[in-house]
Order: C-alpha cells, then structure tokens, then sequence
C-alpha cells in the first residue's frame, strides 16, 4: 500500500534516533554541493585508488614493491599476470586520468575567469572559507520543537506527506535537495551557498503539496 493511502496522523510524533546508515547517506548525498572535479573524485577517484591499492599490494606480495613500481610507470616490461594489469592501468588509465582533469581543470578557470556571483561581491576570502568542507543536508529531526516556521514545515512535510513516516521523510527531503543542487542555476554558486539556497527553494517549494497530503518524490515514483 502507498503511504498516501494511510490516514494523516493526528499531531507529529518526535523523530526517531538517526541511524548510522542514515547519516553516512546524507554525507555522501552532500557532495553534490562541490564542484564538478571534486564530485568525481569522491565518486570515482578514491574507489579506483582503493582498486590500485589492492592490486599494488597482492602484486607486490608475487614480486616486490619496487617491481610492481617499475612495471605500473613502465619502466620495466610486465613478467605476471597482475604486473600485466598493472602495466595496462599505468598505461592507459593514469594518463587519461590526468590529462582529464587538467583539461576540465583548465577550461573551467577560463570560462569562469570574469564570473562571479553576486553574494561573491567585494568579500575577502579566507583560506579556510577555501579549504571547509560543505555542510551537510539538513536532518529534519533537528528542527522538531523549534521555531514556529520550522515546525510548521516539519507538520506538512513529515506528518501530513509522509504520515509521520520519519525516515522516509528525511530520504524525500535529501533526494531534493541532492538533485536541486545538480540543476544548472546552482553549477556556478560555492558549495555552501549552493546547499543554503537548494534548502531555502525546496523549504518554500514544498509546502504546497506538503499542506495537501502530497509529496512531490512519491508522486514521481508513483508515475
């Protein structure tokens, strides 16, 4: 049965413990709030780094380090069958790797050498402002009893939508907010304004369907 089809709770129950699974998918859904480059390297460059390190360390273990070293920067020809692998990833992936990003690297800072965005304007920028990871998506349990508009917002999105159905509030609301912030109008905005105003839009935008019983993620996956 569609949570839809279940009577709308009464009053709004208070959220339950955020799991750990729960907070992990909020993290790894923040990442839509950096750049291009970024993204791809948490979503690609660290498994393939893990990847290589596997294979650096059980081709070592059949030669030695130095070995798979000389073999992976084609220094010295392949000898085993993870040295062959070896080989062909330094062969062909590193160089591709690399030459990718520097060129999305390069074309970005060109396209983007005379743009800034008007909440940029006349504001120095501190090295740590540079360096501090985003915030993360909001956890809706952390607004519950505090500020009127605040609960008002969590009344119709988690009670009304979602039928008190805490969890599956909170994954409709990161699904949103993930998938705003990879729309074009937020692809020039820093990270944490990117996510500020993704959550701002999605907070008005929201509340319409949510006073009605209805929640814009269910009704896409419905149709």
């Amino acid at each position: 049965m569609s949570i839809s089809h279940l009577p709308i709770p009464y009053d709004l129950t208070p959220p339950p413990p955020q799991p750990l699974g729960v907070r992990l998918r909020r993290l790894f859904r923040s990442r839509k709030a950096l750049s291009g480059v970024t993204q791809w390297f948490i979503d690609w460059g660290i498994p393939l780094a893990i990847l290589l390190g596997v294979l650096y360390f059980y081709a070592a273990r059949s030669k030695s380090y130095s070995d798979v070293y000389k073999t992976f920067t084609l220094i010295d020809p392949p000898n085993h069958v993870l040295l062959w692998i070896a080989s062909l990833i330094g062969w062909l992936l590193v160089p591709a790797i690399i030459g990718g990003i520097a060129g999305h690297v390069i074309a970005t800072r060109i396209q983007s050498v005379k743009q800034l965005s008007t909440s940029g304007l006349f504001r120095r920028r501190r090295l740590g402002e540079i360096l501090r990871p985003p915030s993360q998506i909001a956890y809706l349990g952390a607004y519950f009893n505090k500020a009127p508009e605040a609960h008002t917002f969590l009344d119709n999105f988690v009670r009304r939508a979602h039928r008190n159905h805490w969890l599956l509030a909170q994954d409709h609301w990161e699904v949103l907010v993930r998938d705003t912030m990879c729309t074009a109008e937020y692809a020039e905005l820093g990270r944490n304004e990117c996510l500020r105003q993704a959550q701002d839009m999605n907070n008005i935008h929201l509340r319409v369907a949510a006073t009605a019983g209805q929640c814009v993620v269910c009704a896409a996956r419905r149709s």
